[in-house]
């Protein structure tokens, strides 16, 4: 029998923000330089100077960092942000277990 790897993401969401983050870096929209910049600030001003093991505090300043940067270039404000946080937690508690997640207009 063959162990399987731990998975490189705890959550589905931590892969999800780490991708779009790629993504965005990758079009062009910012600097990798300037990312670690941006997310090394959140991380200290949160105080996490811990070693973090890539859980919900890591990826919920990782979510920050990147909502503090598309509101300062005005591709997504925070109020467009609050109400797709909130879209998003209404389908994903309505949704069956198993199912796919999917947000309605």
């Amino acid at each position: 029998m063959t162990s399987r790897p731990d998975p490189a993401f705890a959550e589905p969401w931590h892969a999800q923000v780490f991708a779009l983050t790629v993504h965005l870096n990758e079009s062009g929209r910012f600097t990798w330089a300037d990312w670690a910049t941006r997310f090394g600030a959140t991380l200290a001003r949160h105080g996490l100077t811990r070693e973090l093991d890539g859980g919900d505090d890591y990826f919920n300043a990782w979510l920050e960092t990147l909502e503090t940067l598309l509101a300062e270039d005005g591709s997504a404000g925070r109020t467009e942000a609050e109400q797709v946080r909130v879209a998003w937690e209404r389908a994903y508690l309505t949704t069956p277990h198993g199912a796919p997640v999917r947000l309605t207009r």
